[in-house]
């Protein structure tokens, strides 16, 4: 008897897989799809944005070392346009697209024969989608570059510019 009570269960079960899913199963398998992509969306975008003021804070900054190696190498001074085709702000651009950028920089960069940057400067670069704000301070008289993490709310300042363990 029991024999019989074990096989009418099996094509019970198996006539139920024929039939598929209810439409009850289906919507809820549906909605936590749609969570979980929501909530791995916005964590990526805010991931990418991130990115994005990373990649553009270090392009800056190899720019500038690229232009300073350049008058080196050459035993001349040089000088990088700041805004404009080609200059010093195009390079974030062209980096991480859809940047907010804030500076304090004169209109050229002039580096000296021996290396040394004559002008001096704060950057601040940040993205919709992070908290994060990236800061290059370029200090006189050596022209020395600091890359960290800017800590103020308002205007561009190289006091509001805190190194980080990252940077």
């Amino acid at each position: 008897m029991s024999w019989r009570r074990g096989e009418r269960a099996g094509a019970r079960t198996a006539h139920r897989a024929a039939e598929g899913f209810t439409l009850q199963e289906l919507l809820v398998a549906v909605v936590v799809l749609g969570l979980l992509l929501a909530i791995g969306g916005w964590m990526g975008w805010g991931l990418l944005a991130t990115q994005r003021v990373e990649v553009a804070a270090r392009e800056l900054a190899m720019v500038i070392e690229r232009e300073r190696d350049l008058a080196l190498r050459h035993g001349r001074s040089r000088s990088l346009s700041v805004d404009g085709s080609g200059g010093l702000l195009e390079a974030a651009e062209v980096a991480g697209g859809r940047l907010e950028i804030s500076h304090n920089l004169p209109l050229e960069l002039r580096f000296t024969a021996n290396g040394l940057l004559i002008d001096g400067g704060t950057v601040v670069v940040s993205s919709a989608g992070t908290e994060l704000r990236r800061c290059l301070v370029m200090a006189l008289p050596l022209g020395v570059l600091r890359l960290g993490r800017d800590e103020g709310s308002g205007g561009v300042s190289a006091a509001n510019c805190v190194r980080d363990e990252r940077a």
